[in-house]
């Protein structure tokens, strides 16, 4: 079966830009210009293994009296797409706060932002609008839900799992699988996602992979990022940050629970629901017949959404 490219409603600029010491991939739609007189910057982070450009469909279904005038930022986290992870064989939640910081210095000094965040890049929206609230004017996060929380008793067994995994690493066993041809990569997309239609795979295959010297096609993601984290996810440290957000949030999630499937009953929606209380400002929304991917799934719907939410 032949079937079309996805085609771009609005086209996206590329640009490098130096941040502690990495060149940062970022995508632009709309105007470079912000400050007083212009609409805030949207600025849209990506989530784990994923890519800045998989924000096309969602941007394209944007209203175009929305969208006038607005200029909209999306980058590639370090050790993901076009950004380089530097030296470098694992990575810490931390850097992608400062990161953040830096790049927002740099495209929009001195202006709140409405900032977006999918998955991992949701829970850094959440941290720094609670570490930076003077910097996020509204904030909506899709299916961030952060992790189940842990004990301190699970810090050294923690530990010498983030050592055997480094090792593992350095040997070559958590090498991220390549690919023959592009199309092999859609169709790794479609697997992952049976909501994506072929023709957004093609696009995205693109994106999120590109061949290597001898013809193979490898996702563009850093291996380090498979190896988990040193330190154990601090419920009590995170509850202090989300009381901290100042900034209107808006906590949408696919009707697939998402949660559910991964974490099998040790953390649930209802659990994260009631974390949501400690935010000063929350509502919730939920976006019908989508999974994890729900930007790719319901652009259409999760565009009407932020809308209504930003205006």
């Amino acid at each position: 079966m032949i079937w079309s490219m996805y085609k771009e409603n609005r086209t996206s600029r590329t640009e490098f830009v130096p941040i502690r010491g990495l060149q940062y991939h970022v995508l632009r739609w709309g105007p470079d210009n912000s400050g007083p007189g212009h609409c805030p910057p949207l600025v849209l982070l990506h989530g784990w293994m994923d890519v800045a450009a998989s924000y096309q469909f969602m941007v394209d279904a944007l209203d175009e009296a929305f969208a006038a005038g607005r200029s909209i930022i999306a980058p590639d986290w370090r050790g993901f797409g076009q950004t380089d992870a530097g030296q470098t064989d694992n990575f810490w939640f931390p850097d992608y706060l400062a990161d953040l910081d830096f790049l927002l210095d740099h495209c929009c000094p001195g202006q709140p932002v409405d900032l977006v965040g999918h998955s991992m890049g949701g829970n850094v929206a959440m941290i720094y609008a609670g570490v930076r609230p003077e910097r996020i004017r509204r904030l909506v996060n899709l299916e961030g839900f952060g992790l189940a929380a842990t004990r301190p008793s699970q810090a050294p067994g923690r530990y010498a799992q983030w050592m055997d995994e480094l090792k593992s690493l350095h040997r070559g066993d958590s090498a991220l699988k390549p690919y023959a041809d592009v199309a092999g990569v859609a169709q790794r997309l479609m697997k992952t996602n049976p909501r994506l239609p072929p023709d957004k795979a093609d696009w995205l295959a693109g994106r999120w992979a590109s061949p290597d010297a001898a013809g193979q096609w490898k996702i563009r993601g850093h291996a380090g990022h498979k190896v988990t984290s040193a330190h154990i996810y601090r419920l009590d440290e995170m509850l202090e940050v989300y009381k901290r957000i100042t900034a209107p949030l808006l906590s949408v999630q696919a009707d697939s629970d998402s949660l559910t499937q991964w974490w099998k009953g040790s953390y649930t929606l209802d659990e994260y629901h009631e974390r949501l209380k400690n935010v000063a400002d929350a509502r919730s929304a939920v976006i019908a017949d989508a999974g994890h991917m729900l930007h790719h799934d319901q652009p259409e719907q999760l565009a009407r959404l932020i809308e209504d939410f930003l205006a």
